[in-house]
């Protein structure tokens, strides 16, 4: 893997599995999150577990100048970044249109702006040493016509595919990681009633993480964990956009 990973969102979910199986890999870590007491705690588990590095950055990542301390740290070649996984995430309980606006563009910052940052400093610096990898966690909402969240994670994907080919030459592997439902606070978060999702449809946060992993070795551009996944978002991208829509406002 990588000397050292800079994981956004490692506090729950999918950001906690990166960081837990990229420790126990001996990979050093630079963890970013709102919560300080938060990562104060995982980082000295990390270290107890595994003994590896642990710095921790607190930063709002929809603050400009929190978002700027983030890419300058990624940007530092005295102790450079060999994998960034952009995982910070959150979603609003409510269809664009009838939610308030100001919500609607902190997530933009949080689900656009930041990872294109970040994305940025790491492109060039990576690009610059020749070697480097990206995990963008999108969804695979980003198949689906599905509001606002779903377009942000269409364009997060997007941009990933294009990055993986146009710096493949210099080094970079760009990963666009596209899970379903995943057992994390996400939901509970944005207080969304879950309980009539099948539990067939329910990934676990450590095999979202393992598959990204396992296929940026391969370096495959799209990781979509599980075979009904990878299922389900081919019949999204090929059936009629209409049934897709029908299919997507009912959280299936």
């Amino acid at each position: 893997m990588t000397a050292r990973a800079l994981v956004t969102g490692p506090t729950a979910g999918i950001g906690a599995a990166f960081a837990w199986r990229l420790a126990a890999e001996g990979v050093d870590l630079v963890l970013v999150a709102r919560d300080e007491d938060r990562l104060h705690r995982l980082s000295d588990e990390l270290r107890r577990d595994h003994g590896v590095d642990i710095e921790i950055l607190p930063a709002d990542l929809t603050d400009p100048d929190a978002l700027d301390r983030v890419s300058t740290r990624i940007a530092d070649e005295s102790r450079p970044i060999g994998l960034l996984v952009n995982n910070a995430g959150a979603s609003i309980a409510g269809w664009f249109g009838t939610t308030d606006i100001a919500l609607e563009d902190r997530q933009l910052d949080l689900l656009v702006r930041a990872p294109m940052h970040l994305m940025d400093a790491a492109l060039k610096a990576m690009s610059r040493r020749g070697y480097g990898a990206i995990v963008n966690v999108a969804s695979v909402a980003a198949f689906t016509p599905r509001g606002a969240y779903s377009a942000h994670k269409s364009w997060l994907v997007n941009l990933s595919l294009w990055a993986h080919l146009q710096y493949a030459d210099a080094g970079v592997v760009v990963q666009a990681l596209c899970p379903g439902f995943t057992r994390t606070e996400f939901h509970q978060r944005m207080d969304a009633d879950i309980s009539d999702i099948p539990e067939w449809m329910w990934l676990k946060a450590d095999d979202v993480a393992a598959a990204s992993l396992r296929d940026l070795r391969r370096r495959r551009a799209l990781s979509i964990p599980s075979t009904r996944y990878r299922v389900l978002s081919t019949l999204a991208r090929h059936a009629p956009i209409g049934l897709v829509a029908a299919v997507a406002k009912r959280g299936r």
